[in-house]
């Protein structure tokens, strides 16, 4: 079955940095889109980052572009998330999420996995 597995989370100070993964299974990674989204307490699920089947496209949310680089590794079916500078908003809980096209990961759709904690402390 499908699975999408988040690490790489915790809690770091105000200016650092964290590489997210998500370990994908169950399906061709390969031939889907993947993306990153983040959910803070009382709030809704919000997009980040999504990156087309080669990764030659990648789309950012303006609160994180030139902070947060999205790639993937199609060899080894995963998909990272590169966060500089992190600020005390950055707070969440992080998703990954795939779907077969880019229109649909920022709609929502597709597959999810069950999230990595970041906290960023001021």
């Amino acid at each position: 079955q499908v699975q999408l597995v988040e690490s790489g989370g915790g809690s770091i100070q105000a200016g650092g940095s964290l590489t997210l993964s998500c370990a994908a299974s169950g399906f061709n990674f390969s031939a889907y889109a993947m993306g990153w989204f983040r959910q803070s307490p009382g709030q809704e699920r919000e997009f980040v980052a999504v990156i087309t089947w080669s990764g030659n496209t990648r789309k950012y949310s303006p609160s994180v572009r030139d902070r947060f680089t999205i790639s993937r590794d199609n060899t080894e079916n995963m998909l990272y998330l590169q966060m500089n500078n992190l600020k005390a908003e950055d707070t969440a809980v992080y998703y990954c999420n795939a779907a077969r096209t880019t229109v649909d990961v920022t709609a929502r759709k597709g597959y999810w996995g069950l999230g990595t904690q970041v906290t960023v402390s001021s």
